[in-house]
């Protein structure tokens, strides 16, 4: 499913069998721990499991095609790789036609191995692109605190974490703490970013 593919509840839809489609959701949404190819495309067609529509039905076995076509695909861990923690964050600006929610986008990797991602509708209306982002970062920079904490009592330690982000105005608003102040509005935890976004 490409990115900027929009579905919305399609109230004049033909209805369709709630248990076939939740069985296909929760089939795909477990295999989403192995293949994050698909986790936006399965997130999106989640989100309407109460009243699943024809046209929800058809793109979730475009995923199921797709699958079928690539099934040899998978996460491919390699011996040797740097041990470097390094997280990735990204989101759109009001893509959810109905609610004008943006959805964020993470991902942790261990040098060029990736451990963690996640696709997730943001809780809140983010008014701007740099808020948008802000919020991915800080959900980013919280799952990246977790592995941090987790390789520290493994004996790894970290002394920097960067966080990869695309939005300039979000990584000003991280690194200087005079814009915190007209921030508050999005109310996270700025302690949380400052010094890890680049």
């Amino acid at each position: 499913m490409a990115t900027s593919a929009k579905i919305d509840k399609d109230e004049n839809g033909k209805e369709v069998d709630n248990k076939l489609y939740r069985s296909m959701i929760g089939s795909l949404l477990h295999l989403t721990a192995s293949r994050p190819d698909i986790l936006f495309s399965v997130c999106l067609c989640a989100r309407y499991q109460s009243t699943p529509k024809e046209s929800h039905l058809i793109m979730v076995k475009k995923i199921f095609r797709y699958l079928q076509g690539f099934v040899n695909f998978g996460i491919w861990y390699s011996k040797r790789s740097d041990f470097i923690l390094i997280g990735y964050s990204d989101a759109d600006f009001a893509g959810c036609k109905i609610d004008r929610k943006s959805t964020s986008g993470t991902c942790q990797l261990i040098g060029n191995m990736l451990i963690s991602w996640f696709s997730k509708k943001q809780t809140s209306v983010a008014l701007s692109t740099a808020e948008a982002e802000y919020i991915a970062a800080a959900c980013c920079c919280a799952q990246l605190l977790r592995m941090k904490q987790q390789l520290e009592d493994y004996g790894i330690l970290f002394a920097e974490i960067p966080i990869m982000c695309d939005n300039t105005s979000t990584i000003q608003l991280t690194r200087n703490p005079a814009y915190h102040s007209r921030s508050k509005h999005i109310e996270l935890r700025h302690h949380f970013l400052r010094d890890n976004v680049q």
